[in-house]
């Protein structure tokens, strides 16, 4: 078929149909989005919950939301800005700090729910393939899908870190290993011990070394706020004692002493303004 010139006259103007805000805007892909959100017909209004993940220059956002015609209902949120209360100081948009952020969001919406004692995940990290199942007699594993809005979904991407820390956590996410960093698509195998170094951060302790051995002005350029905050290559201890943590409290941080419910649910409303005001 030749090229065909699109003729703009009134006619084409008249029936012309713009795309949606989001569309016009670059920010939401549709396609995915529609196949994220529809639930199957035979389950009413029960909400399909997606796991959405972004990760911007200085910060990884990890929450559970699920569809409504007003819009997204938020559920939970963890950010990695939060990481520096559990023990985490820098590097909070590495691969590790994905994981760790992940794990934190399944920890605090188990908690949420009741269901942190039931569905422990996996405590010892390996890296290796891991998947939530349902146990008889209790509630069901809480399900949700993997939203990675725009990003390229490569393998090794921040974003599939999120998902394995999620699912380590105690979230049912249906996955598999092939975008995990150790993945080598020639063989089809999957090497969990290299998954498990990204995930505590020895890819990024390994070229500390090699700056410290090849260029120290590299080094003390790169890696500036790690050496600020005392921060050596050998961190695996300071990862470990940081999922450790989240067991024991991944409790939403509270603002100015109100309780947690008045800071997860806080709406701030306008006061209405009287005569003398004006």
């Amino acid at each position: 078929m030749g090229f065909v010139k699109v003729v703009k006259n009134k006619a084409y103007f008249k029936r012309y149909q713009v795309r949606f805000r989001r569309r016009r805007e670059g920010k939401t892909d549709y396609y995915a989005r529609k196949r994220l959100v529809i639930q199957d017909k035979n389950k009413y209004n029960t909400p399909k919950y997606r796991m959405i993940v972004r990760v911007t220059n200085r910060d990884i956002i990890c929450q559970i939301a699920y569809a409504r015609i007003e819009g997204d209902m938020i559920v939970c949120a963890a950010y990695a800005h939060e990481l520096p209360k559990y023990g985490v100081k820098v590097g909070l948009t590495n691969y590790a700090a994905a994981y760790c952020t992940g794990l934190l969001l399944a920890r605090r919406l188990l908690n949420r729910f009741g269901m942190d004692k039931i569905y422990e995940g996996q405590v010892e990290v390996n890296g290796d393939e891991y998947n939530v199942e349902s146990i008889d007699g209790q509630p069901g594993a809480f399900t949700c899908y993997l939203d990675a809005g725009l990003a390229r979904t490569t393998t090794g991407n921040k974003v599939f870190g999120a998902l394995k820390g999620a699912v380590d956590g105690g979230l049912s996410i249906p996955h598999s290993t092939k975008r995990f960093p150790g993945y080598d698509s020639e063989s089809k195998e999957f090497n969990a011990e290299v998954h498990r170094k990204h995930i505590m951060g020895q890819n990024v302790a390994d070229y500390m070394r090699y700056l410290m051995e090849e260029d120290e002005d590299a080094y003390k350029k790169q890696f500036s706020q790690y050496i600020k905050n005392n921060v050596t290559p050998d961190m695996v201890n300071i990862y470990l004692n940081t999922l450790l943590a989240y067991r024991k409290n991944c409790l939403f941080c509270l603002i100015r002493g109100c309780s947690l419910n008045m800071c997860l649910f806080h709406v701030v409303e306008q006061v209405r303004c009287g005569f003398v005001g004006r």
